[in-house]
C-alpha cells in the first residue's frame, strides 16, 4: 500500500531535499522523500500517517546476542514473581532455560526493541529458538562486527553481559546506531522520535520511539 509518513522533519535521507518533513513508501520501498505537500500532490491516493517529531532511519541493535541468549525477558504474567526487567546472572541460572522458554523470551525481547526503533540486529545467534525468533520477526540481520585475525569461538561462551534495550546509548553520536540511510529504491525502515532533532534525541534516547516502520510495515505504534 502507498503511505506516506510525515512528521515535523526527516534526518538521515542522505541527499533529501531542503524542507523534508515526509517519507513516501510503497510496499516496502521508499519511493520518495521531500516536503509534504509535493509527495502527496504526486500521489493523491496515498494514505497519510502523521506523526509529531521527527523520522529517522530504523536502529540497529549490536548488542542483540547478548540481550537475546543472556538475559530472560519475563512474561507479562510473571511480573509479580520475576519483575519486568531482563533478568541476568544468577537469577537467569536459576530459571533452568530450555528451547522452548528461549524463544519465547526472544520473542518478547524482539518486541521490546521494536518498542526503540530498531530495524535492524548484529548476529550471529547460536541458540536455534532465537534463531527463529530472530527470522520471524523480520528484522534485518547485520554480520558481526569481527576484528581482523580474530579466532573465532564457540558462540555462546563469547556471548557478553547485556547491554540496554537503547541502541544510542553506546554512541557518541546517533547517527552511528542508524542501520542503513533513508533512500529512494531502498528499504522501508524508519523510526519516528517523538523529538525536535538528533540533539534531543541523544538525550531523550531511543525510549522516546513512537513508531516502527520495517519493510514498510507499522510494526510498533505507541498508544
Amino acid at each position: 500500500m502507498l503511505t506516506v509518513h510525515t512528521a515535523d522533519a526527516v534526518h538521515g535521507a542522505g541527499s533529501a531535499p531542503a524542507g523534508a518533513d515526509s517519507v513516501a513508501v510503497d510496499g516496502a520501498v521508499v519511493v520518495a522523500i521531500g516536503p509534504y505537500e509535493e509527495l502527496v500532490a504526486d500521489r493523491p491516493a496515498a494514505r497519510v500517517r502523521r506523526w509529531s517529531g521527527l523520522i529517522t532511519p530504523g536502529l540497529l541493535n549490536a548488542g542483540a546476542p547478548a540481550l537475546l541468549e543472556a538475559a530472560y525477558h519475563p512474561d507479562p504474567r510473571e511480573a509479580d514473581e520475576l519483575g519486568t526487567e531482563p533478568l541476568t546472572g544468577a537469577a537467569l541460572t536459576a530459571l533452568g532455560m530450555d528451547e522452548v522458554r528461549w524463544g519465547a523470551s526472544a520473542r518478547r525481547g524482539l518486541q521490546r526493541m521494536l518498542r526503540h526503533g530498531t530495524t535492524a540486529v548484529r548476529g550471529p545467534f547460536a541458540r536455534p529458538a532465537v534463531r527463529t525468533a530472530v527470522a520471524r520477526s523480520g528484522l534485518r540481520v547485520h554480520a558481526p562486527a569481527r576484528p581482523a585475525g580474530q579466532v573465532a569461538v564457540d558462540p555462546l561462551s563469547a556471548v557478553p553481559e547485556p547491554t540496554g534495550l537503547d541502541p544510542l546509548a553506546s554512541v557518541p553520536d546517533p547517527a552511528e546506531a542508524f542501520a542503513a540511510s533513508l533512500a529512494v529504491g531502498g528499504p522501508a525502515d524508519l523510526a519516528v522520535f517523538a523529538v525536535r532533532d538528533l540533539a534531543h534525541l541523544r538525550t531523550e534516547g531511543a525510549g522516546s520511539c513512537v513508531a516502527t516502520v520495517l519493510g514498510g510495515r507499522l510494526v510498533f505504534r505507541r498508544g
